[in-house]
């Protein structure tokens, strides 16, 4: 994709691999006032937060968590620690969709829109991949296009949504990521949520297919480590 001039930014940052590596690369890129995590009340936050406020440390930048407790309170999906248990397998299975958490995408980059326009910072940074798509509607290029326009039209810095990512694998994001020296053992993909990484739910198998792909060495533990379940057909 054509890159965006050099910006203030604000990065989405939950700690996860594609948020961690676009905070890497604006760094390079932009000027970042700070790395922003939210803290909705998913099983997996408390393990997320604390690799982003790691990476933003060791690039000297400011992390800043938001609470949004209600989606918790009031959203039904098995990501939320209210939520059924996380499905196991192939991360494009059908069951995947039970960790869609409604809207998501759409309110924090609302909530970022507002705190970048407070910051005087005029761009977001998003990290949302080609292999979002099919589960994740609010990870769409539709969607972001539409929720782009809608920001820099509801602002008065016509803050820009940065989608580095948007054309990219997880398998070339993680690529990129060794190219810029990401520390990848300090993120977290896990939707469990537990000590370590599971090995087996939807986010870990397509976090240990990432780096099977993009021939970079993983340093993930994993509670257990079986095959990788094959991809789903497409009906």
């Amino acid at each position: 994709m054509k890159e965006s001039p050099k910006k203030n930014v604000i990065v989405l940052c939950s700690g996860g691999m594609d948020s961690v590596v676009a905070l890497h690369w604006a760094a390079q890129k932009h000027s970042v006032t700070l790395a922003l995590s939210f803290d909705y009340g998913s099983k997996h936050n408390d393990r997320e937060i604390p690799c982003a406020a790691l990476q933003a440390k060791a690039l000297g930048l400011p992390h800043f968590t938001l609470q949004l407790g209600f989606m918790k309170d009031c959203f039904e999906s098995h990501l939320l620690k209210n939520g059924a248990a996380i499905p196991m397998g192939h991360y494009e299975e059908a069951s995947m969709r039970q960790t869609v958490v409604p809207f998501r995408n759409g309110i924090m980059l609302s909530v970022a829109a507002g705190l970048a326009e407070s910051k005087g910072a005029s761009g977001l940074v998003i990290a949302a991949h080609a292999g979002d798509h099919a589960i994740y509607p609010d990870c769409r290029e539709e969607f972001m296009q539409s929720m782009g326009d809608a920001i820099r039209l509801g602002t008065y810095a016509e803050v820009e949504v940065i989608r580095p990512f948007i054309d990219r694998s997880k398998a070339e994001i993680t690529r990129l990521g060794n190219e810029l020296g990401v520390d990848f053992a300090q993120t977290w993909s896990c939707y469990v949520g537990g000590e370590i990484h599971c090995g087996e739910c939807g986010t870990c198998v397509e976090r240990r297919e990432a780096f099977e792909l993009a021939g970079v060495p993983d340093p993930t533990s994993y509670l257990n480590s079986p095959p990788l379940p094959p991809k789903p057909d497409k009906c």
